[in-house]
């Protein structure tokens, strides 16, 4: 072993038996002033069935947790589950509990520890939950059409207007399409926060979140500064081919982005669907059909300088709609927040890595100025844009 290596071992070898040894051997807190047991439990998932409710939970604590007993709406129940004693850290089971539980009221529901510690979870207005099989994914993959692909398909329809633009214009709707990224990726930043802060603390969500993001971000950066490279040493393709190369990779890039921010919205209504909240899947569904249209516009702006084939652009579409359909599916069967945080960090790396990569496209252009009025007009209608569609899903 080379002296290189035995250095750079070194010092992380010595970090290890310094904690081994405050774990086994010795701890500076006096067994008087111990504290007591921390447990945290989290409710994962909830599923119903007529007569039946499963609650999947995890131990979130540093203590093992034993389950003693289950109250529902005041009284306690019986219960069977698969767990084997006590749940270790992290580690999960299911408690089934036989109780004629009323559809459309909500549910209270109390795990009791042994040492006397409760959780209580609200089942709010009760419906009986997805059951796995063929319907149900058919159903679900309907969802994730209508949500991604259909509006997205609609909104290429766009590219004969946009492509017969003139050169002003046409750094509008860059500029657009800036405005329309941005306002993307802080909502997948938002929601992406909001399933980490619904995932076991133990996970560090926040944590997942930021991993996602820079590792989309950062990959996709490299990737596109290796092709980048690529076309300005090629040459011998005449002197059209880097521009028409370079907006299509961008063009697949966007796509890209926008279908992992919407595999994050399939998660949303799916697992709203899973839970039986049918009035809010609705409005999901709608506010996500009238938004998702403008999705197409970042998509085919980078093509208006180019013939598109029409396979091409619905390739373009299904890339970036049909991943609501697996978000749908996964909503509704597996449901997991730390899942849903991971993607969605990854979708706003891209979507923000995209949008960077058109303004570096806008500045290298010297026909127009970055902050031209043109374009400054067009950012700030890609947010308005965004906002107003936004609406229809906030209801």
């Amino acid at each position: 072993m080379s002296k290189k290596l035995i250095f750079g071992l070194l010092p992380i070898v010595l970090v290890a038996v310094v904690v081994v040894v405050f774990l086994t051997v010795w701890s500076p807190v006096p067994e008087s002033t111990a504290s007591a047991p921390v447990e945290e439990l989290i409710v994962e998932r909830v599923r119903l069935e007529p007569d039946l409710i499963e609650m999947y939970i995890r131990n979130d604590g540093p203590d093992e947790v034993t389950i003693a007993q289950v109250i529902i709406n005041g009284s306690y129940w019986q219960f069977s589950s698969d767990i084997e004693g006590s749940l270790r850290r992290l580690e999960k089971g299911v408690l089934r509990i036989e109780y004629p539980w009323d559809p459309g009221d909500d549910q209270s529901i109390v795990i009791v520890t042994d040492s006397g510690v409760t959780f209580e979870t609200v089942v709010a207005a009760a419906a009986e939950s997805i059951a796995f099989g063929g319907r149900a994914i058919g159903s679900l993959a309907m969802i994730g059409i209508l949500i991604g692909v259909v509006p997205v398909l609609i909104g290429l329809l766009w590219f004969p207007f946009i492509r017969d633009l003139k050169a002003q214009w046409y750094g509008f709707f860059l500029a657009f399409t800036i405005g329309l990224l941005v306002f993307l990726g802080f909502d997948a930043i938002e929601e992406a926060l909001e399933s980490a802060e619904m995932a076991p603390k133990s996970f560090n969500g926040v944590g997942v979140v930021i991993l996602g993001f820079f590792a989309a971000f950062l990959a996709l950066f490299y990737l596109s500064r290796g092709k980048r490279n690529a076309e300005e040493s090629n040459t011998g393709t005449g002197p059209t081919a880097p521009t028409v190369v370079a907006g299509s990779r961008l063009a697949f890039a966007i796509a890209f982005g926008i279908g992992v921010h919407n595999l994050g919205e399939g998660l949303a209504v799916g697992s709203a669907y899973a839970i039986g909240n049918v009035s809010l899947g609705t409005l999901l569904i709608v506010g996500f059909i009238i938004h998702n249209v403008t999705e197409s516009i970042p998509i085919i702006t980078p093509l208006a300088g180019s013939k598109a084939r029409i396979g091409q652009l619905i390739g373009l579409g299904l890339l970036a709609g049909a991943p609501a359909i697996l978000g749908a599916w996964i909503g509704g069967f597996a449901y997991s927040a730390i899942w849903a945080a991971l993607f969605l960090g990854i979708g706003a790396g891209a979507i923000f890595q995209v949008a960077i990569e058109i303004i570096a496209r806008m500045q290298s252009d010297r026909s127009t100025a970055l902050f031209s009025l043109h374009n400054v007009t067009g950012f700030v209608a890609g947010l308005l844009v965004m906002y107003a569609t936004s609406l229809a899903i906030a209801g």
